[in-house]
């Protein structure tokens, strides 16, 4: 028998919907071996398919690969003796080729094609979905036995049974394995980083992620130097704006200095009697009083609370946070609201006069009520390139697309979006025809953010609700973008499992504590760990995908 790496097995699947918790999934994860020759093509084997071209297939992910001596590995880890070749997603099962010794960038051909190495599997659920182990996408990092992924050189037919020839080294021979711990695990060398970087055969998306560990970007903070959880500040004057808007002016109970928040950043508060929500800074930057304005509404449960509050009052407030901020820049800037929507970008526009700022600024809102139009009025007068446009959609109509375009602002303007959804989702589209870049325009959000749910077929978005069947005794879990507060229930593995048993919107990918996509703010409460993540997640979030509440828990979720 031949001493060289061999393909023992070829396995294709197409994609198909899979039923997984209640759920349907667009997954090619299913692989059978097949018999004969097989065409290697530049996108995919012939006959196989991938769900989700996000995380898996392509030219950069054409194949993957995985080992015999893992399958044999796994067998024994997990006392399995069901695990037939192409049961963990992958093309080619090879005797040989382990992930400790194959190296990013190094070629092989296999019967008349040319491959060559780009990149580790992609820890995803979907291996952990096809094994029936929730963890597994954790456990092929933290074992450092992920397989790899091949780009097709030269296109030809292999089967079974063929030699696997090296015929190039990669750049630095970084492993497989090295290089999936290097951006998975903590405790990183900046040498390897650097040397990982600058493998020319890595995917992109893994040399980017590199680069960002070497040269993080400036990050607009999602939560400023403040304080963990909630903290009291006292009511130093309520000022009426309007019929329905009330502004709530805070300072520290013994008057010492409040952290300077961004402009167009928000306070989650937790009135006594009430729920908890959040409300956008309003007023200038400043570290003596921060504002906010509440508009009341009648169906609410936390406003009228907020509009009943008096100087003197007392209220739980969580340290300033969000991500739609005012930058820094030359650029000329779009103010635009709807409604209540004008507070974090009012607060921009105090922050843009207080810098006696040069730039060319656009204020343009929409709205029945007079709240602020006096003060705003006041504050352009202050500043020397400004427009301005305001509107009563009870007067003058709804704020359209066509009316934004007859405004001629500038398509290299950054734009500063608020309102009711509705609004905020046709000004985007509006203001992309226009000409301005997608990147440069921002929306705040206070409701849930888009569910990413890789490979999740249903459309179907309810309300957030209790979860079904009995009520749990357990702590008390807090969703604040979604505005429910429901008892923990054992039934659930993960916060993650149950936030989706709430309908509440999620984020994540791998499901066991690995790529992180699932972190989430804790504004107050700690949370247990099982299985613990391969690295901790940033100071002040959780894991969802692995946690349970340890105490009652306020989630900015």
């Amino acid at each position: 028998m031949s001493t060289l790496p061999h393909l023992l097995s070829v396995n294709v699947g197409m994609p198909a919907d899979v039923a997984w918790q209640g759920r349907t999934v667009h997954t090619g994860i299913f692989k059978y071996p097949v018999d004969g020759p097989v065409k290697a093509r530049r996108l995919n084997l012939e006959g196989d398919g991938q769900g989700d071209r996000n995380g898996h297939g392509g030219e950069i992910r054409a194949v993957l690969v995985y080992q015999r001596e893992s399958y044999d590995f796994w067998r024994r880890t997990l006392s399995r003796d069901d695990l037939e070749y192409g049961q963990f997603g992958e093309n080619f099962t090879v005797d040989g080729l382990a992930d400790d010794e194959v190296h990013i960038g190094d070629r092989f051909r296999i019967g008349a094609a040319e491959f060559e190495v780009t990149q580790p599997r992609v820890t995803c659920f979907r291996v952990g979905m096809r094994l029936g182990v929730p963890d597994m996408p954790a456990l092929l990092v933290a074992r450092h036995r992920p397989g790899f992924y091949l780009r097709v050189l030269t296109e030809g037919s292999v089967q079974a049974g063929d030699e696997i020839v090296r015929t190039g080294l990669g750049r630095h021979r970084m492993t497989v394995a090295a290089i999936g711990a290097l951006l998975y695990l903590p405790d990183r060398d900046t040498d390897q980083l650097r040397a990982a970087a600058d493998i020319p055969a890595l995917s992109p998306g893994w040399r980017d992620s590199f680069r960002d560990l070497l040269d993080p970007a400036p990050a607009v903070p999602e939560v400023s130097s403040g304080w963990p959880g909630f903290r009291p500040l006292r009511v130093s004057r309520v000022v009426p704006e309007s019929p329905a808007v009330l502004s709530i002016y805070l300072t520290t109970p013994d008057d010492s200095p409040l952290p300077s928040p961004e402009p167009g950043q928000y306070l989650t508060v937790r009135p006594s009697g009430a729920g908890v929500r959040s409300y956008s800074l309003s007023g200038p930057p400043s570290e003596r009083e921060w504002r906010i304005s509440v508009k009341r509404e009648l169906s609410g449960a936390v406003s009228p609370v907020m509009h009943a509050l008096t100087t003197g009052n007392v209220l739980e407030v969580a340290a300033p946070r969000g991500d739609f901020v005012l930058t820094a820049g030359e650029e000329p800037v779009v103010l635009l609201s709807a409604g209540i929507g004008v507070t974090p970008v009012l607060a921009m526009l105090h922050a843009l006069a207080a810098a006696g700022s040069l730039r060319e600024i656009w204020w343009v809102h929409t709205s029945r009520s007079p709240a602020f139009l006096a003060e705003v009025g006041q504050l352009l007068t202050g500043l020397d390139r400004v427009h301005s446009h305001y509107t009563n959609p009870g007067v003058d109509g709804r704020l359209s697309a066509e009316i934004l375009a007859e405004l001629n602002l500038p398509v290299t303007a950054s734009a500063y979006v608020c309102g009711p959804d509705e609004f905020m989702a046709a000004m985007r589209t509006a203001l992309v025809r226009i000409g301005l870049s997608a990147d440069h325009i921002h929306s705040e959000l206070f409701g849930a953010r888009p569910a990413i749910n890789p490979g999740v077929t249903e459309t179907e978005h309810p309300a957030p609700h209790p979860p079904p069947g009995p009520v749990g005794t357990g702590r008390a879990v807090t969703f604040t973008r979604s505005g429910l507060t429901v008892p923990w229930s054992d039934e659930h593995r993960t916060l993650l499992e149950f936030a989706e048993a709430c309908d509440v919107p999620t984020q994540w990918s791998c499901r066991s504590g690995v790529c992180h996509l699932c972190q989430t703010p804790v504004l107050a409460g700690t949370v247990d760990y099982q299985p613990d993540p391969l690295e901790p997640p940033a100071q002040g979030t959780a894991l969802i995908c692995c946690s349970q509440p340890k105490t009652d828990l306020i989630l900015d979720i």
